[in-house]
């Protein structure tokens, strides 16, 4: 069984949800989270998965809606995240391929969530893009100044120096189907040589489908192709990668519930 840690389940209509589930379930793909982008979007993303037994939801600010709002507190992230299908905050980060928010209020929506991540115990979910040395130093400090937080780079394709970095300060790295494109040759070497207790899969679904659905609409069910491949470049069978990556994916979501099939 696999989990799927990151998708946007709130991009389908209501009445089509049931079917994404249902087909990610077919595949083996017990589990979901569905990720926050903005803190007004917490009451759907949390609707969403009181639908569902198996699917789960964080809540943050996603940078590129970092200043839509004016900067939260802390304690209203610490707030939304208190209820018991909410294993996550996030998605939050630097983006600077986009740079749709200014940088030092993207930064600081970051660092707060770091902090929320600290005081609630629950993992940060991480967007990087052409921002790996910012991430690095914000994720470093926030460090030394308060303590170690849980987190999961996700939907790696930045520099083995950040995977390495984020590795180095307790942090997860998770594999989208970036992981199964022609040129991703770099990437799977990164994936190659990450320690094993590490090792995430998600899909990031709608976006990035893995070969071989590349170009279509990007469902959880696909999930399997990109943990096909990380299996391929690790030299494991699919059964015991898919094993690695759900007790990696329970051990840093601690909210999470599997289905008693892979509890």
């Amino acid at each position: 069984m696999l989990i799927d840690t990151h998708c946007h389940l709130d991009h389908w209509r209501d009445e089509e949800i049931p079917g994404v589930v249902a087909r990610a379930a077919e595949a083996g793909v017990r589990s979901l989270i569905t990720i926050g982008t903005r803190l007004a979007q917490a009451t759907t993303v949390k609707r969403i998965a009181e639908r569902f037994a198996d699917v789960w939801c964080t809540v943050g600010i996603h940078p590129h809606q970092a200043a839509e709002a004016a900067v939260p507190a802390v304690e209203e992230i610490v707030a939304l995240a208190d209820h018991p299908k909410v294993v996550g905050i996030g998605e939050a980060g630097l983006d600077y391929h986009y740079d749709r928010a200014p940088r030092e209020v993207a930064a600081e929506v970051f660092r707060r969530q770091i902090r929320a991540a600290r005081i609630t115990g629950l993992p940060l979910v991480i967007h990087a893009r052409d921002a790996d040395a910012d991430i690095a130093a914000i994720l470093a400090d926030e460090h030394a100044r308060g303590g170690a937080f849980p987190f999961v780079l996700h939907c790696f394709s930045s520099g083995r120096a950040l995977a390495e970095t984020g590795v180095a300060l307790g942090g997860a790295v998770s594999f989208s189907g970036i992981l199964t494109f022609k040129r991703s040759e770099e990437l799977r070497a990164l994936a190659r040589d990450l320690p094993a207790d590490r090792l995430l899969v998600e899909t990031d679904a709608p976006f990035l489908a893995p070969e071989p659905h590349r170009g279509k609409r990007c469902e959880p069910a696909m999930v399997v192709h990109t943990a096909a491949m990380l299996a391929a470049v690790r030299g494991m069978g699919e059964a015991a990668l898919a094993e690695l990556t759900t007790a990696n994916a329970a051990r840093l979501f601690t909210r999470l519930r599997l289905p008693a099939a892979v509890a």
